[in-house]
C-alpha cells in the first residue's frame, strides 16, 4: 500500500484554482477544480517524462530559435514557494 501523495489546492481571488504536487514541486491551475488536478496530472506526467518527447534542434529553428544558442543545461529559477515547509 501507498504511504499517499500530497496535493493541494488553492482557490484563488480570481476564482481560478492552483494545483501543486508536493512531491513533484510541479504546480498548475484551471478554471475549476477539476480542470486544475487533470492539468496537473499532465505537469506531472511531463515533468517525469511519461509523455511528450525532447526537443529536437528543427523543432528551435521552427520556431526561429538558433539551436547554437540554447545552453545545454538551461538555468532553473528560483522557486522559494517550492521549497519545504519546516
Amino acid at each position: 500500500m501507498s504511504a499517499g501523495h500530497e496535493i493541494r489546492l488553492l482557490e484563488n481571488d480570481d476564482g481560478w484554482w492552483t494545483a501543486t504536487d508536493v512531491e513533484a514541486g510541479v504546480a498548475s491551475q484551471g478554471e475549476t477544480r477539476q480542470e486544475a488536478l487533470a492539468n496537473l496530472d499532465e505537469a506531472v506526467a511531463l515533468h517525469r517524462g511519461e509523455i511528450g518527447r525532447p526537443v529536437t534542434d528543427d523543432d528551435l529553428r521552427e520556431l526561429g530559435v538558433d539551436p547554437e544558442e540554447v545552453p545545454d543545461e538551461p538555468e532553473v529559477p528560483e522557486a522559494p514557494w517550492f521549497d519545504d515547509e519546516a
